[in-house]
């Protein structure tokens, strides 16, 4: 039975959670389940702290885990990426009081607090300034107004929290964050790894894709196949009037709007778009 880790609070905890409902696992799971077996599917699911996940599955005792690139990296272990999932970015940044600072290396022998030495310690190493980590567990942002640190680096989806704190961010982000799908060494991607996998990419894809479908004068068929290309090739089927035809095809959602007002500029009518619950590419 496969063995896989998701996060069971913060923000990667609930979309972590719809991903794998979308997918067809979860289905019956509560919110304060520490355990889901799903024997229909083969998978046992094991909620944890996101921080442990990387642990966990870098160390053998899982198979997969969905946690953030920051944390990942920041553990040291030795699970490897499977893929990107799409949600849950961020950015791990430098903060000061405001005007404190400009760039990193006015930060050399300061005291930096933050929840990521890991990732902190190698940043510093890499810009060759010596400053003091001061590790701590949870929210950093208050470490400069209890006079524990004169900066901090920390994880930011928008940087609210540490305006309220009366800090600024410096510099470029010191690493680019979203949530992963991890396994540990070892695993094959075969199998019951094999269908995990698919049906996650199912969900993105899906999440990525709408369908569109329109009908078109027999003579521009040609012409609209190369406005909606389709993943292979659109599906054209013919109508009662054999002067017309119908063609479906999956769209980017992030484009669509445009390719719904250039079919039409063609001369498509019955353009109709519908959500995409699940696919495989």
């Amino acid at each position: 039975m496969l063995r896989i880790a998701v996060p069971n609070k913060g923000a990667l905890a609930e979309p972590a959670r719809e991903i794998l409902r979308e997918a067809g696992y979860l289905t019956g799971a509560h919110v304060r389940d520490l355990v889901v077996t799903d024997e229909a599917n083969g998978v046992e699911f094991f909620f944890l702290r996101p921080r442990d996940i990387a642990i966990y599955v870098g160390s053998g005792t899982l198979d997969l885990g969905i946690t953030g690139l920051d944390m990942l990296l920041d553990s040291g272990a030795p699970a490897k990426e499977v893929m990107r999932l799409g949600f849950a970015p961020s950015t791990f940044r430098l903060a000061v009081p405001a005007g404190a600072a400009t760039t990193v290396a006015d930060l050399a022998g300061q005291r930096i607090a933050t929840s990521y030495p890991g990732l902190l310690e190698e940043f510093l190493t890499r810009s060759e300034v010596t400053a003091s980590v001061v590790r701590l567990d949870g929210a950093v942002e208050n470490a400069v107004r209890l006079g524990v640190a004169d900066a901090v680096a920390d994880v930011v989806a928008t940087g609210g929290t540490l305006r309220q704190a009366g800090l600024e961010t410096i510099g470029e982000p010191l690493l680019v964050s979203e949530a992963l799908l991890i396994r540990r060494a070892g695993v094959g991607q075969d199998g019951e790894v094999a269908t995990f996998v698919r049906r996650i990419q199912g969900v993105m894809a899906a999440r990525t894709y709408v369908m569109v479908d329109y009908d078109i004068a027999a003579d521009l068929v040609a012409q609209a196949c190369r406005i909606t290309p389709g993943i292979e090739s659109p599906t054209v089927s013919p109508l009662a009037d054999p002067s017309w035809a119908a063609v479906r095809a999956m769209v980017s959602r992030d484009k669509v709007h445009a390719v719904m007002d250039e079919l039409y500029e063609l001369g498509a009518r019955g353009i109709i778009v519908t959500d995409i619950h699940a696919c495989r590419l």
